[in-house]
Formats: C-alpha cells, sequence, structure tokens
C-alpha cells in the first residue's frame, strides 16, 4: 500500500481535483484507494457525495477530525462512495481548529500516523490518497509524516509557482532523512497553451533540475466543472473528455513513478 499526499501551500491549485480524479482513474485501471480528506473545506468528499450528505458528515461525530483528536484507529471512520474500488474519510469544517486538538495529543506529529496503523496492517487498498489544506503548519507535517510519496499541483499562472519553496524546505524538515516522503513530482494544472503564463511556468520548472516534473499535465477543461456540479470526477463523468484522458496518463505515469 502507497501512501500519496497532495499538498501545496497556495490555494487554487487544483489539489482537490487532481486528489480525486487520480483516485477515479486508479480505480478504472483496477485499483483499491482509500482517500482521506484533510481540508476543512470538504472538496474532495464533494467529489464524490452532494452537499446535504457532506453537510451531515461535517455534523456528524463520524468524521476525520472526531477520531484524530480522540486518537482513535480511522477505520472505523471509512465510508464507501458508489465506485466499489473507492472509499473515503470525510473531513469536516470542524477541521479549522484541528491544529489545536493535536498539541493535546502525544507526538503531535504523529496523530495521523497512528490512526492509519490499522488502514496499513490490513492492506485492503493499493493506494491511500491525502489531501491536504492550503497551509504549512502541524497538521500538514501530520499528513506528510503519514505519507510515502508527495505530489504538488501547481497552476499555471503567474503566481502558480509562489511560495514553492517554502513548501520545499517545509517537506524536506518534515522528518528524518529515512522517514520524509519522496517528492514524486510536480503536476501542472489548469493549463491554457494559448498564454504565455504555461509556458513560464514550464520554463521555470524546467530550470529546477532537481526537481521533478510530471510529463502529463491538466488543461482548463469545463467537463471539470460539469463533474463537480454533478458530485463527481470527471474520469467518471466524461471518461472521453481530455481532462480524463490527462488524469488517466497522470495515474499510469503515478504507477510507473511508485514502481
Amino acid at each position: 500500500m502507497i501512501t500519496i499526499s497532495f499538498a501545496n501551500n497556495k490555494g487554487g491549485s487544483g489539489k482537490s481535483t487532481s486528489c480525486s480524479n487520480l483516485a477515479a482513474a486508479l480505480s478504472y485501471l483496477g485499483r483499491r484507494v482509500l482517500l482521506i480528506d484533510g481540508d476543512m473545506q470538504m472538496n474532495l468528499t464533494l467529489s464524490f457525495f452532494g452537499e446535504d450528505e457532506v453537510l451531515g458528515f461535517a455534523a456528524e461525530e463520524e468524521n476525520l477530525c472526531t477520531a484524530l483528536a480522540a486518537g482513535e484507529d480511522l477505520r472505523h471512520r471509512i465510508r464507501s462512495t458508489a465506485d466499489p474500488n473507492i472509499d473515503i474519510i470525510a473531513s469536516t469544517y470542524a477541521m479549522s481548529g484541528i491544529e489545536s486538538g493535536l498539541t493535546a495529543l502525544r507526538e503531535p506529529g504523529k496523530a495521523l500516523e497512528r490512526g492509519l496503523r490499522g488502514i496499513k496492517r490490513e492492506a485492503a487498498y493499493d493506494y491511500v490518497l491525502i489531501d491536504a489544506p492550503p497551509t504549512l503548519g502541524l497538521w500538514v507535517k501530520n499528513i506528510l509524516a503519514a505519507s510515502d510519496r508527495v505530489i504538488i499541483p501547481a497552476e499555471a499562472s503567474p503566481w502558480g509557482l509562489f511560495g514553492l519553496a517554502n513548501l520545499l524546505d517545509f517537506i524536506e524538515n518534515s522528518g528524518t532523512a529515512s522517514a520524509r516522503p519522496e517528492l514524486l513530482g510536480v503536476l501542472v494544472t489548469k493549463v491554457d497553451e494559448r498564454k504565455n503564463y504555461y509556458r513560464q511556468t514550464m520554463e521555470t520548472l524546467k530550470g529546477l533540475e532537481t526537481l521533478p516534473v510530471f510529463r502529463t499535465v491538466i488543461h482548463v477543461d469545463s467537463a471539470v466543472e460539469w463533474a463537480q456540479d454533478n458530485s463527481t470526477t470527471v474520469v467518471s463523468y466524461r471518461r472521453s473528455s481530455r481532462s480524463a484522458r490527462e488524469y488517466l496518463d497522470f495515474a499510469k505515469e503515478v504507477e510507473e513513478k511508485c514502481r
């Protein structure tokens, strides 16, 4: 089982969209995936359930935040989705206060890692994908500590790479050399090749020779928004769309890098 987190301290980078669609693409390839929604905005959960259901999850005690605060085994918080290969641990708006809740725990930087031990022992999934919030703090440090790999989605825009150096430093300092997650690569999202921003983004990334970048890029596609409006992924909603095909290519590249 491989645990991969999606992290970027800049909002609007396409983290939740890329995380949910990687899960859908891996499912299409026959892989079993557990998703963990670590963001109070709950967008990852909204990719698989309607708004009323998601708000219901948030109001109940059956969510990630309450389980972490109680030091519980996260196996008891897993929910099935409409896709038989994809399960999820839902988020809640209470995640906005997770940092203060963690500080009361023993080894607060490893709360998520402890909660996942039972899931890892059972090895019922091929992948665990974690959507991190757009911050750099104790909770994101928890997510990185629980991850084997990390993917950084970056928007092809003037500010798309803003703060990237800080994020890379944060990942580098998130654990010991043997325990910190491997950077699987930067995924360039929201690409519009008619704009100079895309070329500037790619040139900047190519100039950072030690930084791995995925060959696959994700173009702007209205099918993504239609899928989100229907509480599903674009891979499930319209597999013939450009972005769905790109996420399938991305999944194959992820598998290739994880071998």
